[in-house]
C-alpha cells in the first residue's frame, strides 16, 4: 500500500544511516561528529558542514546543518558530515580542545576532509555558516594539497571576520569552485560589500537571498539554502521536493 505524500515541515526527519563519528585531529583533539548517509544507496557526492561561531552557540546542529542532515540524505542522496569544531558543545557532546578563532580549526577542517577520504564517501564539498566559512577560506587555497579532491566550497553567510584580503586572494588561484550565499539583509556583511570583497576572486559566485538574514530563520528561507546547496552538489536533484511519501518522524525541541 503507498503511503499519501506529507509536507516536510521544519522538525522533518526523513531516512538514513546515521552514525555518531569521532575524528581525530593531527594535534591530538577528538571532535565529536555525525556521519548521515541514505538509507539504502550509496551517496552521490557528501557535504562536510563548518558549523557557526561556538562562542555566540554555533555547533553541529546549527539549525541549517541539522536540516542537512535530516533531509538531503533521503531528498539529494548525498552524505553529511557534521562535527563539533574543538571546544564545541552539542547534545552528541563536546569535543575536546579549546576554541581558537579560526587558527587551530584549521586542523579540524582537515581531519574532517581525511576522515571522509579514509571512509570512501564521494564528491566531497565544503559548506561553512557564517564562522565556518572563515574556517574554510583559511584552510583552502592556501595549500592546495590540503584539499585533497574537494570540489568546491559553499558559503553561507560570510562574515570574513577572521579572513584576510591574502587569504580571500589566494582562492583565486585555486581550482576549487566557491559559491557564496548571501543574505540580502545580513548584519555583518550584506549583498554588496559582499559582492565587492568576493569580487577579488574570479571564480567566486555570489548567490543574494532576497529579504535574507543572517541566521536564515524560517523554512521559506530553509529550503532556499537547501536549494541552492543542492543545486550546486548534485544538480539533477534540486529543486528538492516539498512533501515525502516514506517513513518521517518529527524531531521534538523545535
Amino acid at each position: 500500500m503507498n503511503q499519501e505524500p506529507s509536507p516536510i515541515v521544519a522538525n522533518s526527519v526523513l531516512p538514513a544511516r546515521r552514525e555518531p563519528v569521532t575524528i581525530r585531529t593531527s594535534d591530538g583533539l577528538n571532535l565529536v561528529g555525525e556521519l548521515a548517509l541514505p538509507a539504502d544507496q550509496p551517496p552521490l557526492a557528501t557535504i562536510i558542514c563548518v558549523h557557526p561561531l561556538p562562542t555566540h552557540g554555533g555547533m553541529m546542529d546549527s539549525h541549517l546543518l541539522r536540516k542537512m542532515a535530516w533531509r538531503l540524505p533521503a531528498l539529494a542522496q548525498v552524505a553529511i558530515l557534521r562535527f563539533n569544531t574543538r571546544g564545541t558543545t552539542s547534545a552528541a557532546g563536546t569535543s575536546t580542545g579549546d576554541f581558537d578563532e579560526a587558527r587551530g580549526e584549521q586542523l579540524d577542517l582537515a581531519a574532517a576532509v581525511a576522515f571522509a577520504a579514509a571512509a570512501g564517501l564521494p564528491t566531497p564539498w565544503l559548506v561553512g555558516w557564517s564562522f565556518g566559512t572563515d574556517v574554510i577560506l583559511k584552510f583552502g587555497a592556501s595549500d592546495p594539497n590540503r584539499l585533497h579532491d574537494i570540489r568546491g566550497a559553499i558559503l553561507l553567510s560570510p562574515p570574513l571576520r577572521y579572513t584576510s584580503d591574502d587569504e580571500l586572494q589566494c582562492w583565486s588561484t585555486s581550482q576549487a569552485r566557491l559559491v557564496c550565499i548571501v543574505p540580502e539583509l545580513d548584519d555583518y556583511l550584506p549583498a554588496e560589500p559582499a559582492q565587492e570583497r568576493f569580487a577579488q576572486v574570479p571564480q567566486a559566485e555570489v548567490i543574494v537571498v532576497p529579504d535574507g538574514r543572517h541566521l536564515w530563520v524560517g523554512e521559506r528561507f530553509v529550503r532556499i539554502v537547501l536549494d541552492a546547496v543542492t543545486a550546486v552538489v548534485v544538480p539533477d536533484r534540486a529543486p528538492l521536493p516539498t512533501d515525502w511519501a516514506g517513513p518521517m518522524t518529527r524531531w521534538s525541541d523545535l
